[in-house]
């Protein structure tokens, strides 16, 4: 009786092991090394999944973490353009998108979730395709309409992004040493960056140019590089040029006047504010000055104004034969050669003085007669 209550209790703790694993056959005694093996494979999936170009995903906030989710029909759309990586799975490779996706939720590799705002803000026509904040949804069930899952295990980092994370910090250090490099060097650097810094100004300025123009003429949103300033973007995206669709609807048209107005006005005060070409040149001399300051500055530069700058050590005994000296010497000999520089130049000035006024007298003199 004990040995038929123990196999009973081994029976109960298999059947409730498969049913947690998402079997589906709970009655049936599978090993432990096949049911770790079969949920190996799922975690392979996933991570291959995840880490495929084709499957559309975002990024958002679920509950004051950011997590990285796709929505119910891109992930049917996507298993249905790439069978291949069904095989990963093997024996249950045949199994449709949505049972997969259900294995995935028992397994806890998926979480399915909703949206936290579900009404249409004011100005727009429908929700927003993809929320930045989620929520999770009560029955974890996968479905194709209106459906957000995100991935709850953590991505494996690539070897580039290892290989960063060791850079940086050189990266840190080697702009710190930017004064020590050679002027060559930081020439190179210096019209490296501004080239590379008046390029994404001038493309700003050039993207927001042609956005008023449209605004105002055609009453149009159009952005190209869309995704420029996005922050959780990957570099396809980032750079890509042909703006979305605009979903929102057309301005009115005195918002367009309101516009076109206040922009003529801001070209007005920026070209009667503009600074005149002598407080250009003083301008681009001051920042030249400051530029060349940087670039010609050294270390032994540095050490040697350090030297000058130090005091000279007087001996005690010779400043007291100095002093012993001065007091032999005669008054007009004591006298340093300073102070009668001095008086020589204000007796020339009182004399220039006084001949000014005497041609001035003449002059006045002259102009009576």
């Amino acid at each position: 009786m004990k040995k038929s209550g123990g196999a009973e209790k081994k029976r109960v703790r298999r059947s409730s092991a498969a049913i947690q694993n998402g079997s589906r056959d709970p009655n049936s005694d599978t090993p432990p090394r096949k049911q770790a093996a079969q949920k190996d494979v799922y975690q392979l999936f996933a991570e291959k999944v995840r880490d495929h170009k084709d499957l559309v995903s975002r990024w958002a906030v679920l509950q004051e973490t950011r997590v990285e989710y796709f929505r119910g029909k891109d992930f049917v759309s996507f298993l249905r353009n790439h069978p291949e990586l069904k095989d990963i799975l093997e024996s249950d490779k045949n199994l449709e998108a949505d049972d997969i996706a259900n294995a995935l939720l028992r397994k806890n590799l998926l979480a399915r979730c909703d949206r936290v705002v579900k009404t249409v803000r004011p100005g727009k026509k429908k929700l927003s395709t993809w929320p930045a904040h989620l929520e999770i949804f009560q029955d974890q069930i996968f479905s194709e309409v209106d459906a957000f899952f995100a991935w709850t295990f953590v991505k494996r980092r690539p070897l580039w992004q290892t290989l960063l994370s060791f850079f940086w910090p050189v990266l840190t250090l080697a702009i710190c040493l930017f004064p020590v490099y050679p002027h060559r060097c930081k020439i190179l650097i210096l019209y490296s960056c501004a080239g590379v810094l008046a390029l994404i100004l001038s493309l700003l300025l050039v993207r927001a140019t042609v956005f008023g123009a449209l605004y105002i003429v055609l009453g149009k949103r159009v952005w190209f590089f869309p995704n420029i300033l996005a922050e959780e973007a990957t570099l396809r995206e980032l750079f890509r040029f042909w703006p979305k669709k605009d979903e929102e609807e057309r301005p009115k048209w005195t918002t367009r006047l309101f516009y076109a107005v206040v922009a003529v006005l801001v070209i007005l005060l920026l070209r009667h504010h503009a600074p005149d070409e002598a407080a250009r040149a003083r301008y681009q001399k001051r920042v030249s000055n400051i530029i060349d300051d940087v670039l010609e500055w050294s270390p032994r530069l540095a050490l040697s104004g350090m030297m000058e700058k130090q005091p000279t050590v007087i001996n005690a005994t010779e400043q007291n034969d100095s002093f012993s000296d001065a007091g032999k010497t005669s008054p007009e000999e004591g006298v340093p050669p300073s102070s009668k520089v001095e008086e020589t130049d204000t007796e020339q000035y009182e004399a220039e003085v006084i001949e000014n006024v005497e041609d001035a007298d003449q002059h006045r003199h002259d102009d009576l007669i």
